[in-house]
């Protein structure tokens, strides 16, 4: 199911890198949020927004990634690719 999740996520890559004048590179250690980031906040919103509809469209079922829990972690699921496809695919294995 990772490799699933990080086709998605480089999928949603592209769509964002569209806007970008500098584009987030895809592979497991491009930074996503926080000061080594390319993406702005809109920008981070439109990734999740995007890798949520994929994911959907992938699956079947609909995922909220940016959720409480998400929020409330010592150490941000959003910091890399790596760490956002280890979240995600713990959330799908919870389902």
């Amino acid at each position: 199911m990772r490799d699933v999740v990080l086709k998605v996520i480089y999928e949603a890559i592209d769509e964002v890198n569209i806007d970008l004048e500098t584009p987030v590179l895809k592979n497991e250690d491009s930074s996503l949020f926080g000061e080594n980031s390319i993406l702005d906040s809109m920008g981070l919103v439109h990734l999740i927004t995007s890798i949520e509809q994929k994911l959907e469209e992938e699956t079947g079922n609909y995922l909220s990634i940016a959720d409480e829990r998400a929020m409330s972690m010592e150490s941000s699921p959003f910091k890399t690719v790596k760490t956002l496809a280890d979240y995600i695919t713990k959330l799908i294995d919870e389902q």
